[in-house]
């Protein structure tokens, strides 16, 4: 069942996407060679902790950490371990927040030090490929468009789209109605209507957009070890347009009317 949310509810998903997006501001200056995943998984659950939330993933379907972080051709739920980054790496950090039963989702991709130009062309195709996805988040679009925009704009420039992961609706629990891939065909799927709070969360790769689970049944990676890059937003859908609670500071979107206020 799709829930919609009051003005109330978006507002405290708001403060929880606040919290959220300055741990990732701060991580910008934190995610340097010689850290390892660890390092970062146990400031991040400070920082939760720090600003009188919790870690919304730990117990999650079993889960025992504050974020997944993913390295290289890892696609998602990576987990925290001693693996210390080195330049070059790709490195993605996905976690949540419920602050005060408001909870909100965001990952970012960071480069470690420095990275090739492949991989940095990699990372701007895929945020760029989730600002187009934000795009149609409008009340009356459906969500065929959502996923339409984004495939077609990152296999355009030759990337792959990962298949198996996709985009849902969060709050009050982390993963609800509606459920979307990242592609599909434009006027297709469930249409958006306001109050709605949704992810979009593109996991675009530099090659095949097939994968493999690890033993632990939980860590995705590449088939043919390509890079990815992934980046989420938490969105609410109003009259107005598609408001990001979970707007990192210095992000900016000049074909997107409306943000996080």
């Amino acid at each position: 069942m799709i829930t919609l949310k009051s003005p109330r509810e978006i507002e405290q998903m708001k403060t929880s996407g606040r919290i959220l997006a300055s741990i990732h501001e701060q991580l910008r200056e934190k995610i340097v060679p010689g850290i390892t995943t660890n390092q970062i998984n146990v400031f991040v659950h400070q920082q939760i902790e720090a600003a009188g939330a919790t870690a919304a993933q730990i117990g999650f379907e079993g889960y025992e950490f504050a974020t997944c972080i993913s390295v290289n051709e890892e696609i998602c739920h990576g987990f925290p371990s001693e693996y210390v980054l080195k330049s070059g790496d790709v490195v993605k950090v996905d976690f949540c927040v419920d602050y005060k039963g408001a909870i909100s989702d965001s990952c970012w991709t960071y480069a470690v030090g420095e990275i090739s130009p492949e991989h940095q062309a990699l990372m701007e195709v895929t945020k760029e490929a989730l600002m187009k996805g934000i795009e149609q988040a409008q009340v009356g679009n459906r969500v065929g468009d959502i996923g339409y925009a984004i495939q077609s704009f990152a296999e355009e420039k030759g990337y792959g789209v990962v298949r198996d992961f996709i985009a849902h609706g969060i709050g009050p629990t982390i993963h609800e109605e509606p459920f979307f891939p990242h592609f599909g065909l434009p006027g297709k799927g469930i249409r958006l209507k306001e109050g709605m709070t949704i992810t979009i969360e593109p996991m675009i790769t530099t090659g095949t957009w097939r994968m493999k689970m690890d033993p632990n049944g939980w860590t995705a990676r590449t088939i043919d070890g390509s890079y990815c890059a992934q980046y989420e937003h938490s969105i609410a859908i109003t009259k107005e347009g598609p408001v990001i609670m979970t707007l990192q500071k210095e992000e900016t979107s000049s074909s997107l009317n409306v943000f996080e206020k």
